[in-house]
């Protein structure tokens, strides 16, 4: 199943940390680099996505039915289970509600206010009913509980990340930039490349939104608990912003939670859904995300093809986004900005963001694929947030680096080792895409060569070129 959600258009593989051991999660592991190692092709990088502090219903025998007005508990006395009390697995659960407080049931599937506590119970009364199972999620409305970011059990599931070389954690329920700050020196002290993308999901992330980003490697609209702890309203508000500060840091945002939640059960979407995906893309999203659709739904294959289809469709109808960095037909304002690159003024970072616009405009107007030689991705990742018509095939000889642009929109990764030669690999290169059927003889193509640590110069070097495909 694995090998065919990888040809249906999955790009990552997340492992959800809420559910199975270390030992089934190795085996995914096994399955997905075995898959990298027999496909030239496609690639499929691999997210640990941890638990978190996630406040949790105890086990009942059977499911509890709650209905409208009646009165419902919940205890700190963990294992306890009666009909109209159940027990919660965090021991400050009183302390972190109050008397009016709304309590969400499973993202909101059953709801119930707060009338009264004692020091150990949570009395409350049935707003919306429905059956209460075991180890049902609890939120409080407006309200995160007041739980460290990264529990021990998830430091436990990061070391095993790091032992297995995954290339992206997604951590839950960040607050604040400094669980962010945390995590990456720990992996600095490992000596482990692994990149951070922070889970948006609670209300205390809000205000500290631009730190938390700016800290992270990329971040995850997560919808579901987003939706809990604050009104449902606000949540499209949310996504379009989260996705327009990410574009301007230049980070990659995933949208995820409850895209296809009908196709867990259901072999074909709601309208609602389709679209829900397509505005995603359209707000710019580098990759849209599946959960129960493909965990545990009882038509994973087909829920994959839906996104990749809907999403394909609605790019083909996006004009690019590039916005170029000077007023290219103000002489004036051209001259200053050669005179600053001349003066040491301009920064290499600033030249190679206005030398992706460029590329980017390039390809557009003459209707062509972009190749870049890469080995740090950094342009391949500055050519993606322009979003470029066509695809990005970025060549690289660092497999690290290939698993982790598969992340981003638009790039095919492709592991390829260069030659000395600028001009054997270029040709090399071509072939590569000839025989994969990506290109074929007359098309046109740009050819990208940039950055810092140039890979057939001694100096810094930016370089644009346009080939014709030969057989």
């Amino acid at each position: 199943m694995i090998w065919k959600l990888a040809e249906a258009g999955m790009n990552v593989a997340r492992l959800n940390m809420s559910h199975g051991d270390h030992e089934s999660h190795r085996k995914v592991i096994d399955l997905v680099r075995e898959y990298n190692a027999q496909t030239k092709d496609n690639v499929i990088a691999i997210m640990l996505d941890t638990k978190g502090p996630e406040v949790r219903s105890g086990d009942v025998p059977q499911p509890i039915l709650l209905k409208e007005g009646q009165e419902f508990n919940f205890t700190i006395r963990r294992g306890f289970c009666s009909e109209n009390t159940v027990g919660v697995n965090y021991d400050d659960f009183v302390n972190d509600v109050e008397v009016n407080d709304i309590l969400l049931v499973d993202g909101g599937m059953m709801s119930l206010v707060v009338r009264s506590k004692t020091s150990d119970t949570v009395k409350c009364e049935v707003i919306d009913g429905g059956e209460l199972k075991s180890r049902r999620h609890l939120n409080v409305r407006g309200k995160s509980a007041t739980l460290p970011s990264i529990t021990e059990k998830d430091w436990e599931d990061i070391k095993f990340g790091v032992e297995n070389k995954v290339d992206f954690y997604a951590v839950s329920f960040v607050k604040d930039a400094k669980v962010v700050h945390e995590l990456k020196a720990y992996l600095q002290n490992c000596n482990a490349d692994i990149h951070v993308i922070v889970k948006i999901e609670s209300a205390d992330a809000i205000p500290n939104l631009h730190a938390i980003i700016s800290a992270s490697d990329g971040a995850m609209v997560a919808r579901g608990d987003l939706g809990a702890e604050l009104a449902i309203e606000e949540v499209p508000l949310l996504q379009e912003d989260i996705i327009r500060r990410c574009r301007s840091m230049e980070k990659p945002v995933i949208v995820a939670t409850n895209m296809l939640e009908s196709m867990i059960d259901h072999p074909t979407p709601t309208r609602a859904e389709v679209s829900d995906i397509a505005i995603a893309v359209r707000e710019g999203a580098d990759a849209i995300m599946l959960s129960g659709e493909t965990a545990h739904g009882k038509f994973p294959l087909k829920a994959v093809k839906v996104m990749h289809t809907v999403a394909l469709r609605t790019e083909s109808t996006l004009s690019s986004g590039v916005t170029p960095l000077i007023p290219t037909t103000d002489v004036q304002a051209l001259q200053s900005f050669n005179q600053a690159i001349y003066d040491g003024e301009f920064g290499q970072r600033h030249m190679s963001a206005m030398f992706a616009a460029h590329t980017t405009t390039m390809a557009n107007t003459l209707g062509t694929p972009i190749i870049v030689f890469t080995r740090t991705g950094s342009m391949a990742i500055l050519l993606s947030h322009n979003r470029p018509f066509s695809a990005i095939f970025a060549f690289t000889d660092q497999e690290r680096i290939k698993q982790r642009l598969a992340l981003y929109h638009g790039v095919l990764p492709i592991y390829m080792q260069f030659s000395g030669d600028v001009e054997e690999t270029f040709a090399r290169a071509i072939k590569r895409l000839l025989d994969g059927k990506f290109l074929k003889q007359g098309d046109f193509v740009t050819l990208v060569q940039s950055g810092t640590h140039s890979i057939w110069r001694q100096e810094s070097t930016h370089h644009i070129q346009v080939r014709k495909v030969q057989g």
